[in-house]
C-alpha cells in the first residue's frame, strides 16, 4: 500500500510516494522555466507542468517498482494563487500569470474600491493583494479582452493538473482562500465578492475539502503516468497548507516558521482569525472545519544568498574545496559575531515587503554601520534581520490571540541549528525540526491517505506518518539580549518609510 504526494512548484515539480508510515520509497523532481516578459511579471507554460507530473510520477514508479494499483491515492500540493485560464475545450489560453507576479496593482486598487476594505477583509479575510488571483483575472479581462471572451475555466495551478489527471474542474478552500474570492469564515466561493467584480460563477471549480476525493485518474491520464485508471485523487492543498500537514501543524498552538526564499509563519487556528488591518493572512486550513494565520516575508532566505552571491566569493571557493557548503562557513563566521553584531542592523526587504509591512516599496538597509565592522558581522547582522522580521510577524499573530508554543522549523535556511536557535531565543519558544524533509509532498499524501480510508482523520494520518527531529530550546538569557536590537528593529522602518517612498520615484 502506497500513497504520492505531487508538490507543484514554482521552479519545479516533486513526486514523492510513500508508505503508510511516511516513509519515503521513491522521489523525483522535474525543473521548468520561470518566463519575465516584463519587468515585475511572472508566467510559466501550464504544459510545462503536465510534462514534469508525467516524468516524476513515471520515475517514482519505476524508482520504487511499487505496483501502481498499490497505490491509493493521489494528493496535490501547488504553488497558490497563479491564474490558469482555459477555453471551451480545455485548451490553455495564455501562460499562467504567477504568485509572485507584480503587474495587478492597480486591479487590486479597483477591487478594494469596489467592494470597500473593510467589507473584503470581512469576506475574503485578506486585502487585495497583487499577489492573489483575482486582480489577475480583472487585469486579464482589462488587457487582453479578447482572451477573456473565450476564457471557460479558471484553474489555479495545482488544479490544472488535477484536471489533467481526472478531467475535473475543482479546487479545495486552502488554495482557494488565497484567491480574494473566497468567503474564507463560510469556506464556499462569495456570491457577493464575484457579483461586485462581475465575475462569472461558472468559470470556477467546484469547491471541496483538502482531504475529500474530488475525482479519479482516467484512461487517458493513466496512459501518460503510469497510475492505475481509478486512482483517486484528493483536493490536496496550497504549498503552505499542505507543508502544515507535513509538519504535524493541525492542533491549537502548532506553527511551523519556513526559511526558504521568502519567510513564512504558519499556525493553526480553530476558528477564524482576521487581523484588521490586513498584515497576514488568514486562511481555511487543510483540516476540515479549521482555519489558519500565515505571514510571508519576501526575502528571507533571500537575503543570505544575496549576500553570498555578491561579497562571499572567498567563502564560495573554499566551499567547493573543502566539499562542503558555503553557508556552513558563512554561519561559522556569524558566531564570531556577538548577538547585536556589534550594533549593526540589517532590514530584510530586498523585494519589498509583505508582512507585515504591506510596503512595494520598502528595500534592504544595514543600520549603524562603522570601521569596526567585519565580514563577520554583516553575515550576522542578515541572519539577524530575518529572525527579526518572523518575530515581527509572529508578534502579530499573538496580539490576534493565536497561540504559538510549539514551533517546527523547514526550508533551507532551517538546516542550520544557529539560526534555529536564534528564532528559539527571540520567539521564546522550543524550535523543532522534522525528520523528514518532504513538507508539502508528505502533507498531501497524508490527504491522500484520509480520503481513502488509510487514516481515518488528518491528525490520525499525522501521527503515523511525521516524526519530529532535533529541537532547539529557547535560552532566556539570549532572548532578553535580543530584545533591545529587535524593539530598535521594529522603529527603523518606520523611520524609513517616507525616504523610501521617495526613493522609489527618482
Amino acid at each position: 500500500m502506497a500513497l504520492i504526494g505531487i508538490d507543484l512548484g514554482t521552479s519545479g515539480t516533486k513526486t514523492v510516494l510513500f508508505d503508510e508510515n511516511g516513509r519515503v520509497l521513491a522521489s523525483h523532481t522535474a525543473e521548468y522555466p520561470l518566463s519575465q516578459p516584463k519587468n515585475g511579471w511572472a508566467e510559466q507554460d501550464p504544459h510545462d507542468w503536465w510534462r514534469a507530473v508525467q516524468e516524476t510520477v513515471q520515475a517514482v514508479l519505476a524508482k520504487s517498482g511499487v505496483d501502481p494499483a498499490d497505490i491509493r491515492g493521489v494528493g496535490l500540493s501547488g504553488q497558490m494563487h497563479g491564474l490558469v485560464m482555459l477555453d471551451a475545450q480545455g485548451h490553455v489560453m495564455r501562460p499562467a500569470i504567477l504568485w509572485c507576479d507584480g503587474r495587478t496593482q492597480g486591479e487590486c486598487d479597483e477591487i478594494t474600491e469596489t467592494l470597500g476594505r473593510e467589507k473584503l477583509l470581512a469576506i475574503t479575510a485578506n486585502p487585495a493583494l497583487p499577489g492573489f488571483t483575482a486582480g489577475k483575472i480583472l487585469w486579464v479581462r482589462k488587457h487582453e479582452p479578447e482572451l477573456w471572451e473565450k476564457c471557460r475555466h479558471i484553474l489555479l495551478p495545482k488544479d490544472y493538473i488535477r484536471y489533467k489527471l481526472t478531467g475535473e474542474f475543482a479546487t479545495e478552500v486552502s488554495d482557494a482562500s488565497g484567491m480574494n474570492l473566497l468567503d474564507v469564515p463560510k469556506r464556499q466561493w462569495s456570491g457577493e465578492v464575484l457579483a461586485a467584480l462581475d465575475i462569472d460563477p461558472g468559470l470556477l471549480g467546484r469547491m471541496y475539502e483538502s482531504c475529500e476525493v474530488t475525482g479519479a485518474v482516467t484512461s487517458a491520464a493513466a496512459e501518460a503516468t503510469g497510475l492505475a485508471p481509478g486512482t483517486i485523487v484528493v483536493g490536496g492543498a496550497g504549498d503552505n497548507a499542505a507543508a502544515a500537514i507535513g509538519t504535524g501543524v493541525v492542533e491549537a498552538g502548532k506553527a511551523f516558521t519556513t526559511l526558504g526564499t521568502s519567510g513564512v509563519i504558519f499556525a493553526h487556528a480553530d476558528s477564524v482569525t482576521i487581523d484588521p488591518r490586513g498584515r497576514v493572512h488568514t486562511f481555511c486550513s487543510a483540516v476540515p472545519g479549521k482555519w489558519t494565520v500565515m505571514s510571508c516575508t519576501l526575502a528571507a532566505g533571500l537575503s543570505l544568498q544575496w549576500f553570498r552571491n555578491q561579497f562571499c566569493a572567498a567563502e564560495r571557493e573554499a566551499a567547493q574545496a573543502m566539499g562542503t557548503d558555503p553557508y556552513e562557513l558563512m554561519t561559522a563566521e556569524a558566531r564570531r559575531s556577538p548577538i547585536g553584531a556589534n550594533r549593526l542592523l540589517y532590514l530584510p526587504y530586498l523585494m519589498g515587503e509583505r508582512s507585515p509591512l504591506l510596503d512595494s516599496d520598502a528595500r534592504g538597509a544595514f543600520v549603524g554601520l562603522s570601521a569596526i565592522h567585519t565580514r563577520c558581522d554583516l553575515i550576522r547582522a542578515v541572519m539577524e534581520g530575518v529572525a527579526y522580521s518572523q518575530r515581527q510577524c509572529l508578534d502579530v499573530f499573538r496580539e490576534m490571540g493565536v497561540d504559538v508554543s510549539d514551533m517546527a522549523a523547514c526550508g533551507g535556511g532551517a538546516r542550520s541549528p544557529f539560526w534555529r536557535q536564534m528564532l528559539s531565543d527571540l520567539y521564546g519558544c522550543p524550535v523543532k525540526t522534522i525528520a523528514s524533509d518532504q513538507g508539502p509532498a508528505l502533507g498531501t499524501a497524508i490527504l491522500a491517505g484520509v480520503g481513502a480510508g488509510v487514516y481515518g482523520s488528518v491528525a490520525e494520518g499525522c501521527a503515523a506518518a511525521v516524526r519530529a527531529g532535533a529541537r532547539q530550546e529557547p535560552d532566556p538569557e539570549a532572548g532578553a539580549r535580543y530584545e533591545p536590537f529587535y524593539q530598535l528593529y521594529r522603529g527603523v522602518y518606520p523611520a524609513l518609510r517616507e525616504s523610501f517612498h521617495t526613493l522609489a520615484g527618482l
